[in-house]
Order: C-alpha cells, then sequence, then structure tokens
C-alpha cells in the first residue's frame, strides 16, 4: 500500500489556542505511516465571515483555502476540526457555484476529511496501538461533526480503544452545547445556559472527561467548566489518541 499522502489543515482556533492538538494529531497520523505536509501560507476557511453573513468577504478567504491546498491526486486534506471541515465540504458548495473556481473546490472537498473519519472510513484503522488513559470519559456529538458531516460511529470506536477509557453516554448527547461562533457573542445568555445544560449531562454521568472532535465547542464547554469549578475536564479527541505512547 503506497504511503498516505497527508496535507494538514489546522483551524485558526487550533493554531492560536490549541497547537498542542496540532502536533498531536501529527504524532498519530505519523505513527499510522502517514507522510504529513503542512504548508504555512493556509489561514482561516472563512467560516466566521460566512455565518456573519459577510458572503463575499467568506469568499475571498475560501479562494485563498483553495490556493492553499492545491488538488493533488492521492493526497487527503485532514483537520482536527470538523466544524471547518463541514465549512468547506458544504457551504462552498454555494460560494463557487457556477463560478471558475467550482472544479477546484469539487476536488477540495473530495479529499478533505476530520481526522477521526479519516483514522476509520479512509485508513481502515479501528484504534491506535499504545494509545492509554484511565478514567471514563463521555463524548458529546458537535453540531458539524453530527450534522454535516455525519460522523457519530468514528471517534467513539476510536475513543473506545483506548486502554483505561470507558465511556458513559450522557443524556441528549446530540444537543448544541450552544457556541455556535458568533452566536456565542450575539446571545450570551442563551449561549451560556446551553454551555450549563451540556456540562449538568455530561457530569450527571460520573465521567472525568469530556472529549470531542471540535476545539470550539470545547473551548465553550471548558470556560463554563473552569468559572464554574466543576469536576471534569475537556479534551480533543486527538489529544487523547496520542496520550500513553
Amino acid at each position: 500500500m503506497p504511503t498516505p499522502q497527508v496535507d494538514l489543515f489546522i483551524p485558526c482556533f487550533v493554531d492560536q489556542l490549541f497547537p498542542d492538538t496540532a502536533m498531536n494529531m501529527v504524532k498519530v497520523l505519523e505513527k499510522l505511516g502517514c507522510a504529513v505536509h503542512y504548508n504555512a501560507n493556509q489561514t482561516c476557511c472563512g467560516q466566521p465571515a460566512y455565518n456573519a453573513g459577510y458572503k463575499t468577504e467568506s469568499c475571498e478567504v475560501a479562494t485563498k483555502f483553495l490556493n492553499d491546498f492545491p488538488s493533488a491526486e492521492g493526497h487527503y486534506i485532514v483537520s482536527p476540526s470538523a466544524s471547518c471541515v463541514g465549512m468547506v465540504r458544504n457551504a462552498y458548495a454555494g460560494l463557487f457555484e457556477g463560478s471558475a473556481d467550482q472544479g477546484r473546490y469539487h476536488g477540495v472537498q473530495r479529499r478533505i476529511f476530520e481526522l477521526t473519519e479519516f483514522i476509520v472510513d479512509v485508513l481502515g484503522v479501528p484504534s491506535i496501538a499504545g494509545a492509554r488513559l484511565a478514567g471514563k470519559y463521555t463524548y458529546h456529538d458537535s453540531c458539524s461533526a453530527l450534522r454535516e458531516c455525519g460522523i457519530r460511529a468514528a471517534p467513539r470506536q476510536l475513543l473506545d480503544a483506548v486502554q483505561g477509557l470507558e465511556r458513559l453516554e450522557m443524556a441528549e448527547t446530540e444537543t448544541c452545547c450552544g457556541f455556535g461562533g458568533t452566536f456565542a457573542v450575539k446571545f450570551e445568555a442563551i449561549s451560556v445556559a446551553m454551555a450549563e445544560q451540556k456540562v449538568e449531562h455530561a457530569l450527571a454521568t460520573g465521567a472525568d472527561y469530556l472529549i470531542s472532535t471540535d476545539t470550539s465547542c470545547l473551548m465553550h464547554l471548558d470556560a463554563y467548566i473552569r468559572r464554574e469549578k466543576k469536576p471534569i475536564k475537556t479534551l480533543h479527541v486527538a489529544d487523547v489518541l496520542a496520550s500513553g505512547w
């Protein structure tokens, strides 16, 4: 089997606030035999502008994204954020429909994957050898992972295979955490209440860890957890898969 060629897409949140998560993703991918490439010119996928209604501006950023990830046969684009993957896969269709870049977009659309779906669905790997973390976890299905990318089984499969880790499903795991990008700014009270509900559901399981595919959700939930001094820790799935070895 030829060596899988992976072009990293590191979103703004991860680059600026959670760089260790990006490095852990590289650690996991290289363990699986992937050749990992990183274009330092990459920036944003355009989602903040798009969600705020700035279509022209988001299209400019999206065009840069296409330029930063030129279509290459046999290369995959892999990201630790289902939210950004969902933006590229779905929202770009409307931005580039009928344009000269539509063909380039389709090439990128076929090649971009969130980390866990890439490992399980593309590489066909059911577990990360040596991954170890003692404790109990509950999983948060981010809106983007579940609804935009159809990701549900892959992260649970990989996490369940981590030595020492036990899953406890919380109530309403598929309910939004309340972040929603600009939603958290425009509707702060509602956003915080949704975070509170999500965290309380997680605490009710008795889990030590609240794990997800999206740092944006985890950042929002962790802010509430820290403020209220709740006894649970947030972790990105890449950080778990890279632990213990």
